[in-house]
């Protein structure tokens, strides 16, 4: 059986468009810690791709604590991202050559991202690339967040697309399972620390960085 042309490309946004996953694991483990939970730094990873209010209601959840405001902490750790990228933000290896490839080669190009309002028009105003993008959908005021598909199948519901023609770049096994489950390919571009790690054979290939994207693409033409 063959694969379906694939008439998309759709992006998650922080880890695959700009390196703000440290931003949110300091973030996360700073607020955690003033609240008192005995985490580290390196259990954020366990949070990866998750929506902001699902990451504060996993560690409610494991370490209950006093006064539980979920959007108050949620806000708290938005807050200092949306800091941080506004200050220092640095966009992904490829990015920008990668969004041309696909503007270039007709692909229609789509966002999907468990982050808030907020965060993308950080990250969007950073990196000068709302351009590129025929659509935008964020998990943000969903029922549920990735690892759930609903962000996904707006997005390719917005682009005017089946779901099956659509491409998922992802780097966090939550979005992968989100994509997976509506239906898309898969490309697994996890962080470097992370890319020999097995849990990524859930994804239908898996590249180094966005450079390689195109000869990705053109291999399937």
């Amino acid at each position: 059986m063959t694969s379906p042309t694939l008439k998309a490309i759709i992006f998650d946004m922080d880890g695959v468009l700009i390196d703000s996953e440290p931003s949110w694991q300091e973030a996360e483990f700073q607020t955690m810690k003033l609240l008192g939970l005995p985490i580290c730094y390196e259990d954020t990873l366990q949070t990866t791709g998750l929506r902001i209010d699902q990451v504060v209601g996993y560690w409610y959840q494991r370490f209950p604590w006093d006064n539980y405001d979920n959007e108050h902490t949620a806000n708290t750790i938005v807050d200092q991202v949306v800091s941080a990228i506004t200050t220092a933000g640095q966009a992904m290896t490829g990015v920008e050559s990668a969004l041309e490839y696909c503007r270039d080669n007709d692909y229609k190009i789509g966002l999907a991202t468990s982050s808030s309002s907020p965060i993308i028009e950080a990250v969007l105003n950073k990196l000068n690339i709302a351009h590129y993008f025929d659509a935008i959908q964020s998990a943000e005021h969903l029922a549920y967040g990735k690892p759930h598909p609903e962000v996904y199948l707006n997005c390719a519901k917005s682009l005017g697309l089946e779901p099956m023609t659509c491409v998922a770049i992802e780097d966090s096994f939550n979005g992968l399972v989100a994509a997976r489950a509506a239906n898309m390919q898969t490309i697994a571009i996890p962080a470097v620390a992370q890319q020999d790690e097995p849990k990524w054979i859930i994804a239908h290939q898996q590249l180094r960085d966005l450079t390689e994207l195109p000869s990705f693409l053109d291999a399937r033409i």
